[in-house]
Parts: C-alpha cells; sequence; structure tokens
C-alpha cells in the first residue's frame, strides 16, 4: 500500500438532482447541482490521505487491488469500520471488528482467514476508510 498525497482537488463536478438508476436515464432529470470533490474525498486536510490498495483481501468490501482509498485519520475507527493501518510493521487494510474481549480484522474476501489483535500484535489503525476510487475499465 503507498501512500498518495491529496493535491488539485478544487474542480467542481456536476451532478444529477435525483438517483440515477442503472438503466436508462429519465429525460425528465435535466436539473444538476455542482459538487466539490476536494469537500467530499477530503474534508480535513491536515487528516485526510489516500492509499493505493494492494491485494485481493477487500475484494468483497468493493475495495479491488489498485484501487484508491481515502483515509481519514480524524474518525476514531470503531467496530465494523473499515480501516488502513499497520500490521506487523507492514501496511493493511480490514474490516475492524470487537469480538468479545478482541479485536479482529477481517478480510472482506473468503480465501483469507481473520487476524485476532494480541498484546503480541504490533498493530496500529491509521484511520477509517470514507471512500474508495476505482478505474472501472480494469
Amino acid at each position: 500500500m503507498e501512500a498518495l498525497k491529496l493535491s488539485g482537488l478544487s474542480s467542481n463536478l456536476h451532478i444529477a438532482d435525483s438517483r440515477t438508476p442503472a438503466g436508462f436515464p429519465s429525460p425528465a432529470a435535466d436539473y444538476q447541482e455542482e459538487i466539490d470533490l476536494s469537500k467530499l474525498l477530503h474534508p480535513d486536510p491536515g487528516a485526510t490521505f489516500i492509499v493505493r490498495v494492494k491485494g485481493d483481501s477487500m475484494a468483497d468490501a468493493n475495495i479491488p487491488d489498485g484501487s484508491l482509498a481515502i483515509v481519514d485519520r480524524s474518525i476514531r475507527p470503531s467496530t465494523g469500520d473499515i480501516i488502513a493501518g499497520t500490521l506487523d510493521g507492514d501496511f493493511t487494510v480490514k474490516r475492524l471488528v470487537k469480538a468479545g474481549r478482541n479485536w479482529v480484522l477481517h478480510p472482506e474476501n473468503p480465501f483469507y482467514k481473520p487476524i485476532v489483535i494480541t498484546e503480541e500484535t504490533d498493530f496500529q489503525a491509521w484511520g477509517v476508510i470514507t471512500a474508495v476510487i476505482m478505474d472501472m475499465r480494469k
């Protein structure tokens, strides 16, 4: 996982006023509002960064290999959040779950096993993943 700097997100994009079905668009949907991607993806510049995800352990959470995950360090991780952090010196992205007295890092791919965080585990949660950007052409 490589950390990327958020910069140059000053563009506003138009967004349709209604939810768009995955079929044909409504001809009545001619009103568009603007959204500011920098505010949406980068709400706290001092606490937000991007990591490029490597591997397929989070594929079932729609975080495929090569996607960009927006990480907000200002959010305190809680059970059910998908987090970015370090595990025994390596970067990781996993779902954080409280199981009894333990915290567990759950992959979102049945080919991987959950990792129980113990007192001996070198683990640090860096922040909560708030959005994912992926190239749909791959």
